[in-house]
């Protein structure tokens, strides 16, 4: 009976467990889907899983890195830069993705170190975001990282130095809370051949957006700036832009017949989704708005416009964007109400409306003021193809609002008008 219960007992210890006869593609989709803190804990599982986190080329260090309970600044701070540096010194494969991105992280002197330490390693992705304190002054040596394919970083101090020739390989750059000269900028953007996507909010240092991007995709950019200028950006499909600052009409640089609308859209020759937010409609509306483009927007699908209908230029401005899109499906319409009204002569800025094709809008904010209702009103009455038109008033809108919705005649026997509740 010994001898019998022995001998189970040996073929049982010889017997493989099933973790560690996992096939190791299968380990790495499991460690890929963990917390870098979750995947070092691994290495106690079996021989086969000590040392597999040390290879993930995907190396994510955010709050999810740090047990909660620590609420000293100090304390985190230190336990994460020793996490880091753990992970880094014992890592033995290659590194695609770098993110560092902790709630309580302040631009630190370790940063310098492991940016160092990647930028000898062909990492494709450098993510770094600093929520906390001073902007971070970007080391020198992420400038020299051409293997880039993503750069994104946040409340960060950007001043590449004189030998830097732009990321060659660079296809999406995301720049937040930034501080970045004028001459860098504009350095850094033409110097990026292959760049795709393009994010830039609450920027200063430069206020001239001269972008030249030949394979420049996708841009979305909320700040302020004086002037914005495409060049060679044909392959430009989706455009977002907030201006978040207001400004009259003689502070323009522009004079005469200038059209800050035209310029703005004649680089723009295959745009499919445009969304104005803030105050950027007002800009482009400075300058003589012809009845439509020299060339029209025949891709152009989406449309959003944040717009104060009590200026007569920016309804000007509007209307020569509906004129020149004759394929748009998709119209988004959000008031933006001044503290200062000017009556106007609607009948005269309403003068020629065009025939639209467009199938589905959304209103929202709205006050109930007679231009909002004249918009509307003309919009129902010249959208034949119309299935559905949503409206969102302000707080506090008078209760017959929605009658005087109701009313209004339409084009479309199919279109369904919606009240939504501003709550």
């Amino acid at each position: 009976m010994r001898r019998e219960q022995s001998q189970s007992l040996c073929v049982t210890d010889v017997e493989p467990d099933i973790l560690s006869s996992l096939p190791g593609h299968i380990i790495d989709q499991i460690l890929s889907l963990l917390p870098i803190k979750e995947a070092i804990k691994t290495s106690i599982l079996s021989t086969k899983w000590r040392y597999k986190w040390a290879t993930l080329p995907n190396l994510v260090f955010d709050s999810q890195c740090l047990s909660e309970g620590s609420d000293d600044l100090l304390a985190i701070k230190n336990k994460l830069s020793r996490i880091i540096d753990h992970v880094l010194l014992l890592h033995a494969g290659p590194i695609k993705k770098f993110k560092l991105s902790h709630r309580e992280l302040v631009g630190v002197t370790d940063i310098d170190r492991w940016t160092l330490h990647l930028a000898r390693r062909p990492v494709k992705e450098f993510v770094l975001e600093i929520w906390k304190g001073q902007r971070y002054k970007i080391p020198s040596c992420l400038f020299s990282c051409q293997g880039l394919v993503h750069l994104e970083l946040f409340n960060c101090w950007i001043k590449p130095p004189s030998t830097f020739k732009g990321f060659r390989n660079l296809k999406s750059l995301d720049l937040q809370h930034v501080t970045l000269a004028q001459d860098a900028f504009e350095n850094l953007i033409s110097s990026c051949p292959l760049l795709e996507r393009l994010t830039l909010m609450n920027f200063d240092g430069f206020s001239h957006l001269d972008i030249h991007a030949p394979n420049l995709q996708y841009f979305d950019i909320g700040g302020k700036f004086e002037d914005i200028s495409f060049k060679n950006t044909s392959q430009l499909s989706v455009v977002s832009i907030g201006l978040y600052v207001n400004f009259e009409s003689n502070q323009s640089r522009f004079h005469g017949c200038s059209s800050n609308l035209v310029e703005f859209l004649i680089h723009l020759p295959h745009i499919q989704r445009l969304e104005i937010q803030s105050y950027f409609l007002k800009y482009l509306a400075l300058g003589v708005v012809p009845g439509m483009l020299p060339a029209p927007c025949t891709d152009l699908s989406f449309l959003s416009l944040r717009i104060n209908f009590n200026d007569s230029k920016e309804i000007s401005a509007a209307l020569c964007l509906f004129r020149s899109s004759p394929n748009l499906r998709e119209l988004e319409i959000l008031a933006r109400p001044e503290e200062q009204s000017v009556a106007h002569f609607w009948e005269d800025v309403y003068l020629d409306w065009p025939v639209m094709r467009v199938q589905h809008v959304r209103i929202d904010g709205i006050c109930g003021i007679k231009p909002e209702l004249d918009f509307i009103r003309l919009l129902l009455l010249y959208s034949p193809l119309l299935e559905r038109l949503a409206v969102k008033p302000a707080l506090n809108v008078k209760p017959d609002l929605t009658k005087e919705l109701l009313r209004f005649r339409r084009a479309s026997g199919r279109a369904e008008v919606i009240y939504l509740d501003s709550v």
